[in-house]
């Protein structure tokens, strides 16, 4: 085997102990190493050179970039979960044909969809999506998160965080939990604007907790500027302290005229 290749492999090899152990800080070092080291290979992205070791060399590299992605996860990184995400995705792409199927692909591809689920990035959500094929679009892991956009879209809460329960791979959970908190946040900015106040059991179904005390520390550490007493929330001091923002009307009209005046020029 060529020298490189096996100080790559020596490398990931320590990578994966380290991550068994879940010693993460020590990945993140390794990961920063094997990275520079694979830029030797010009086998990979973006030469794809027919070398000797090609194959091999394509292979160890998609192993370590699918690592890397789900290492992000471990960390909660989502900067670092992009960067890993779109290093590893030429191999899925650009290098199909060349290498064997990865049984990591599709729950990988289906954790960068809830990803920009959880961003609210739908146009890329969509563009990702049209990207796959009819076999993966039937994929549990791609569908899960189809299925999720589409209770989101609907405004079905409720079903976006049951998700959570049937999760098809363990490391949805920490974007299910990101999500779960921006479908509550989007409840609480409704709430406040339809309600002067809701009791607290009439709160906690809303924003669907099943107790109260999940309810009142959602309120302590999200929303300081709810008043809860006797029983009640009141939302009314959040909407005095949120300033309303005067349309300017005439401006608006003077900019839509000036466009018009030169649109007729144009013309």
């Amino acid at each position: 085997m060529d020298p490189k290749l096996t100080e790559v492999s020596q490398f990931f090899d320590r990578f994966k102990a380290a991550f068994v152990r879940k010693d993460f800080d020590t990945c993140t070092k390794l990961l920063s190493e094997l990275k520079v080291k694979l830029t030797e290979f010009r086998s990979l992205p973006p030469l794809f050179e027919d070398t000797p070791n090609a194959v091999h060399e394509l292979t160890l590299a998609r192993d370590i970039y699918e690592h890397a992605v789900v290492l992000s996860v471990k960390d909660e990184d989502q900067d670092a979960f992009e960067r890993d995400f779109f290093q590893l995705k030429p191999y899925y792409t650009d290098a199909r044909n060349r290498l064997p199927p990865s049984p990591q692909e599709y729950p990988i591809l289906g954790l960068n969809l809830l990803r920009l689920l959880v961003q609210n990035r739908i146009a890329e959500f969509h563009t990702e999506l049209e990207l796959l094929s009819s076999i993966a679009l039937e994929n549990p892991c791609i569908k899960h998160a189809v299925e999720l956009e589409q209770s989101f879209m609907e405004g079905a809460y409720n079903r976006v965080l049951s998700a959570r329960q049937t999760v098809p791979h363990e490391t949805y959970v920490y974007f299910m939990d990101l999500l779960a908190k921006t479908v509550r946040d989007e409840i609480a900015g409704c709430s406040e604007k339809a309600y002067d106040y809701l009791s607290i059991s009439d709160a906690r179904q809303m924003l669907l907790f099943t107790s109260d005390q999940e309810l009142l520390k959602y309120s302590e550490e999200e929303h300081p500027e709810w008043e809860i007493k006797n029983g009640f929330v009141y939302f009314q001091k959040a909407k005095e302290t949120t300033p309303c923002k005067e349309i300017p009307s005439l401006q608006l009209i003077n900019q839509t005229l000036s466009y018009a005046r030169e649109l007729e020029r144009i013309v």
